[in-house]
Order: C-alpha cells, then structure tokens, then sequence
C-alpha cells in the first residue's frame, strides 16, 4: 500500500498529474508603456477625429453638386406702376395685382469656386494638427508608468535584502535561543536578536503594501490585472542612452515637434483659404416655378415661367481686410516658432539632470559591488563571532544592519540609474526598448 502511495506521488511529481503554473511574465517596462497608450481613452480621440473630418470633408465635396432650393412667396403691396389711361373714361390699358404669388424651384450649380480646394486643405491640415495634440496628450502616460513601474522595482530590490535578512535572522534566532538554554549566551542576546527580526518583518510588511499600490497604480493604467506577485525586470538602456547623447542637438522626436509643425502647416492652409475666398466665383442658376403675375408683370393671371443665367461674385473691394489677415497668420506662424524654441530650450535645461545623475550613478553603482563584498565579509565574521560567543548580539545587529543598508543602497543606486536613463529618453521623445 506504502508503495503504491509514493508511486502515486512520484507519477504527479514527474509530470502525470496536472501541470505546474508557470511563473508569470517579467514586467518589462517598453510593453508597459505601449499598454497604456492603448488603453487610455483619449487613443480612440485619433480614429474619432479621422471620422469627424471626413464628414466635413464630403460637405466640401458635395459643394460641386447642384443645389437645389424650393421658394415660395405671397405678398401685398399697396401700389403697383399704372400706366396713363388708354380707354374711354380714363381706365388704364392694364391694371397689375397688388396680391402676388410665386412657387419656384430654384438650381445652383458651381463653375469655378477657387476656394474650395483650399478649405479641403484646410480640413486636412486641422486633422493633422489635432491628431498631433491627441498624441502629445497621450504622451504624459509615459512618465507616469515610469514612476509606478520604478518604484515597484525599488520597493522589489528591498524587499528581496529585507527577505534574505530576516532569514539570516530566524536561524541566528533559533541559534542564539538554543544557546541560551544551554546557559552559553544570555538572554538578552536572543531578545534583541527576536526584536530586530519583528522590526525587520514589519519593514517587509510596509514594502509589501506600497509596493502592493504601485503595482495597482500600473494595473489601472494598462487596464489589465497585475498581481502582487508580479516581478519588475529593469531594463538595460546603456546604449540608448549612449547614442541619444550622440545626438542631443538634432533629436526632434517628441510629439510636440510634430504639433508644432502641423500647427504651422495649418496656418499656411489658412492664409490659402483667405486668399481663395478674395477670387472670383462662377455659377450658373436656373428658377422654374408657377405664380400670379409670372415674369410678365402686368398680368393678373397665373402662369408657368423659367428662366437661367450665369453670375460672377467677386469680392473687388475688401477694405484690405484680406491683407491684414495674412499679416495676423504671418504672426501666428512667428508666434509657433517661439513656442518650438522655448520648448526646446526648457527640454535641454531638464535633461542636464539627467544626464549629470546619470554619470554620478554609473560610479556609484560600481562601487556598491565592492561595498557589498566588504559588508558580507564583516557580517559573516560578526556572525561567527557571535556564534562562538566572543561578541554580543548588539555587535552583530549593528554589522548586520549595516549589511542591509548597504543592500538597499545598491538596490537604490541600480533602480535611480535606470529610472534617469529612461526618463531621459522619454523626456527627448525616444523609445524605452
């Protein structure tokens, strides 16, 4: 029977049973940022307003078809023309009704309309630019996953120094309890040695909870569900940010180069459209329709009248009206450019932080290698000193906290130098890769 219960343990173990959960997927911060962009609800903004201008680019269009306008009119007047009297008793030869009445329908057809390619540039030329601002908006999420995702990849360094610390700490526990009862050690040993493993455990319990809200924080903003059990792998962005450096004065990547050059485009459509609504227009127009009198004004009767021609409408005299909106879009024009120079100037005036922290953590993380090393070899002999009863508790819990700071302090300097490298790049505009 024994047996045939281990055989049974033994076919699960080796895969008979049901399989293993695999560990899940490493956070990667590129994948982040890309989740967020699509889950936010101002991406759908692009696609909305790609509908909305192609609407108004068909009213545009349909600016060529006839128009068709159906008219009526009764009136009265209280005078009407009477010619000198013709008839015997001084009656006119014609006497035309002071009641009239006129049902028409009247057609419009476009020859020449100058304008209209212009306001269709136009239209274009909106769209651009609005979808340009949408994805300038959109661009912000970048920095708040960086914050979210950095802080839980922290709080994951030192939680994993504290984790290893509070074990090392349960076995000095158990070791420095047994020693007490054998009257080796006093103790006050094992009591300091069990207050600094309750502290370190709360500390882990803290971690755990703001690590636990930074992961949250993540979820809402890729709008899918990620766990506390969720780990952070940092990204390597060295070369990155080696060849952004290369090239600091010729890097145009953020979005806001691309509205602002819309914006421009913009109001040079705009001066087009001000300059076509000046030229002449060309229409031909036709009116059929039934009244009383018709086109012959003198009689009283209802009839069927027509009539068509073709008008010109020319705007000969503005007032220089025109003029002066093109000077206005000329400033508006300067009035971008301005705004794209102090853009750049206040990018390149942030970046020097960046770019200053990370040359002063590159250092500094090389050295906290070096200080760990050192650090283990202080507490493993601290601990062994402590084990042979030739120094107190206290000894080795000062030695081993140093330890844990140095711990946290690698785990610092290796996540604040990855978080500068990819805040560097999101603020020139550069994917996180």
């Amino acid at each position: 029977m024994r047996s045939a219960i281990l055989g049974g343990v033994c076919a699960l173990a080796l895969g008979g049973g049901p399989a293993l959960a695999q560990p899940a997927e490493p956070l990667q911060l590129p994948a982040l940022q890309r989740e967020a962009l699509e889950a936010d609800a101002r991406a759908k903004e692009i696609d909305l307003l790609n509908v909305q201008t192609d609407l108004r680019v068909r009213n545009i269009e349909a600016e060529r078809y006839p128009a068709i306008s159906v008219l009526g009119l009764t009136q009265y007047q209280s005078d009407v023309p009477t010619p000198p009297p013709f008839l015997p008793g001084g009656q006119p030869l014609f006497l035309p009704p002071k009641d009239t009445y006129d049902v028409s329908v009247r057609v419009d057809q476009r020859i020449y309309d100058p304008a209209s390619s212009a306001r269709l540039a136009l239209a274009h030329a909106d769209l651009a630019e609005s979808q340009a601002r949408v994805r300038t908006s959109l661009y912000a999420l970048r920095t708040e996953v960086n914050e979210s995702f950095f802080a839980a990849a922290l709080l994951q360094e030192e939680l994993g120094a504290l984790e290893t610390s509070i074990g090392d700490l349960e076995a000095r526990l158990r070791e420095t309890a047994a020693r007490v009862r054998e009257g080796a050690a006093l103790a006050g040993d094992a009591a300091a040695v069990e207050a600094a493993l309750l502290r370190q455990r709360q500390q882990a319990d803290e971690l755990r909870a703001n690590r636990g809200a930074a992961l949250a924080r993540l979820a809402m903003l890729t709008a899918r569900p990620i766990g506390d059990e969720a780990v952070t792998s940092l990204p390597d962005l060295t070369a990155a940010v080696s060849n952004a450096r290369g090239a600091l004065d010729t890097l145009r990547s953020r979005p806001e180069y691309a509205q602002f050059d819309r914006a421009r485009d913009r109001v040079a459509r705009q001066q087009d459209a001000a300059a076509a609504a000046d030229l002449p227009q060309v229409s031909a127009f036709g009116r059929a329709g039934y009244g009383r009198p018709g086109l012959n004004f003198i009689s009283d009767q209802w009839q069927v009248y027509a009539l068509g021609g073709v008008q010109l409408q020319w705007k000969a005299w503005t007032w220089k009206t025109s003029t002066r909106e093109h000077e206005a879009l000329a400033l508006q024009q300067d009035i971008v450019t301005a705004e794209e120079r102090a853009f750049s100037s206040t990018l390149r005036r942030g970046i020097e932080v960046d770019l200053a922290t990370i040359d002063r953590l590159q250092g500094t993380v090389a050295a906290d290698d070096r200080i760990i090393t050192l650090r283990e070899s202080i507490d493993r002999a601290a601990r062994l000193r402590l084990q042979e009863g030739v120094t107190t508790a206290a000894d080795y819990l000062d030695r081993r906290s140093e330890w844990l700071t140095a711990q946290f302090d690698r785990a610092r300097h290796r996540v604040e130098l990855a978080q500068a490298q990819a805040r560097l790049l999101t603020t020139l505009g550069l994917e996180v890769q």
